[in-house]
């Protein structure tokens, strides 16, 4: 079998951590005087002149050429505590890449392309090749791994062969068996974190990201945080507006989370956008050569028996391990995040309905960074679950989870899609615990302007996440894309990239109710 990796056009294809290994959603470990994330988001003094903090605020980034990267960018580490409220204990240091600005720099980008899980600094390098040269005169470009993420203090849940069995478990169980497999093994992913690093584990939630976002303002010299985040990365964006209001520069939150949502209503608004794209893709589908069917709803017809029929046996491939339906299901919502990706859907499909599960399980491999049999790239298969479910209240039991999928599938056009994005909560049902802070709107008194981008049939973070996000932040604007695919700038729409450069380089934001069309 051969393991392919590769980028596709839209940036936002390194966000797609916020559903593709399932939807976000026991033994507490006590640490003396910790109360992991409890005050993270309320400093009750600025950091910055809390003397406790003095150090880490006190850091220049060094920044050096760069191992096994391009001759165009720079790395650096930057130290953080690890306890916001007990900095003087342990302390976690994150990876940095900067790609220096072409000109006289205004100061440093800094960039998330999503997750939670995924890391920032491969990220940076691949943006700032292709961003528009005005923007590249204009600033650095600067991304990190966010703590728990990549090269910034990994956290470890599962060993590569945990991995992947995760990945090929039954994702819509039927029988009593089935279920009770899904839920050992989703168990085993908050035990493998607390075996591995208990520590860690507690302190990887988004607000202390937030807090170490402003350590890394500092750390690259900028008074103001100029900040581009995709999906997951416009809830660090939306949480640092909040609370540290006076430090806002430019910011563009591209695919708005709304932080008012707990895990089961993120997943219901998830089930049905993914729903709408299966059925828009199903559209184009049908009017392409070497589709499985010629209509929209023969389209659907078929993939409903490919995955009826995967539910019960699995298909051959060019490699070792036949496709499972865990698999091709991945493959589906991993499709649906470009349109890029539609052609080759469309073939797996058809392939699939001959007999063949190779190009499904191809797809399913690049949404799951496999680059061996039990080899993955990065570890945002544990990062993913380790902060996610940290941060949301706990998802429910066995029991609710069977009530939820069974809700999600009865509308849904494709059901075992419905199905498998309840039940990918698995893993948050049994988390070790959550963080104190329940989610709620976010607000803040900045008098920065903000651009948010919401694409209108995006499936992971739907458009109506972008509308209310933009209504609690008051300073906002909502820029509209019209069109397909998860996040919108540098996918393939200039109306949009136009104006997000020009407010990243003006401060100016688009007149109220600006759409542009794909």
């Amino acid at each position: 079998m051969a393991y392919r990796r590769e980028v596709t056009p839209s940036f936002g294809r390194a966000a797609l951590g916020l559903l593709v290994t399932g939807a976000l959603a026991a033994g507490l470990l006590a640490f003396p005087g910790s109360t992991p994330d409890a005050v993270a988001l309320q400093p009750a003094v600025d950091p910055a002149a809390d003397p406790t903090l003095a150090g880490f605020y006190a850091q220049q980034a060094r920044w050096e050429r760069c191992a096994s990267r391009g001759p165009n960018v720079e790395c650096a580490s930057v130290r953080v505590p690890l306890d916001y409220a007990n900095p003087s204990t342990r302390t976690l240091e994150l990876a940095l890449l900067r790609v220096p600005a072409t000109g006289n720099a205004r100061g440093s980008l800094i960039v998330n392309p999503g997750g939670p899980g995924a890391g920032g600094v491969g990220f940076a390098e691949y943006l700032g090749s292709v961003v528009d040269p005005d923007i590249r005169n204009a600033f650095h470009i600067v991304g990190f791994d966010p703590r728990g993420v990549a090269a910034s203090a990994p956290v470890e849940c599962l060993t590569g062969r945990q991995t992947t069995r995760w990945y090929r478990t039954d994702p819509t169980p039927d029988n009593r068996k089935e279920r009770r497999t899904l839920w050992q093994r989703a168990g085993q992913i908050s035990k493998g974190c607390l075996e591995r690093d208990p520590q860690l584990a507690r302190f990887v939630g988004t607000s202390n990201t937030v807090r170490d976002m402003d350590v890394l303002r500092n750390a690259v010299g900028d008074e103001d945080l100029n900040w581009f985040g995709f999906s997951y990365g416009t809830s660090l964006g939306a949480l640092y507006a909040q609370e540290f209001p006076d430090r806002v520069g430019r910011m563009v939150l591209d695919g708005g989370v709304d932080p008012q949502l707990d895990a089961m209503e993120v997943s219901a608004d998830q089930s049905k956008g993914f729903q709408r794209a299966v059925q828009r893709f199903a559209a184009d589908c049908a009017r392409k050569v070497r589709c499985v069917a010629d209509t929209q709803t023969g389209v659907i017809r078929e993939l409903n028996s490919i995955l009826r029929k995967l539910d019960r046996r699995s298909l051959p491939t060019d490699g070792s391990r036949r496709l499972v339906q865990g698999e091709a299901i991945t493959a589906v919502f991993f499709s649906m995040y470009s349109t890029s990706l539609w052609p080759t859907l469309r073939a797996g499909l058809t392939e699939a309905a001959e007999g063949d599960g190779t190009t499904l399980q191809l797809l399913a491999q690049l949404a799951n960074d496999q680059t061996g049999p039990n080899e993955y790239g990065t570890n945002i298969a544990s990062a993913f679950y380790a902060i996610g479910c940290w941060d949301y209240p706990a998802t429910p039991n066995r029991s609710g989870l069977r009530a939820a999928a069974q809700n999600f599938a009865r509308s849904a056009e494709v059901p075992e899609l419905g199905r498998a994005m309840s039940w990918g909560n698995a893993p948050c049902s049994q988390w070790f615990a959550h963080s104190p802070t329940p989610p709620a709107a976010v607000s803040s008194t900045t008098t920065a302007p903000i651009l948010i981008i919401g694409t209108t049939f995006d499936p992971a973070t739907p458009y109506a996440w972008s509308q209310a996000l933009a209504q609690q932040l008051p300073t906002s604007r909502l820029l509209t894309h019209r069109g397909d695919g998860h996040t919108a700038y540098g996918d393939t729409n200039l109306c949009i990239d136009d104006l997000t450069d020009r407010y990243l380089l003006t401060g100016a934001l688009p007149q109220t109710g600006t759409t542009c069309t794909s």
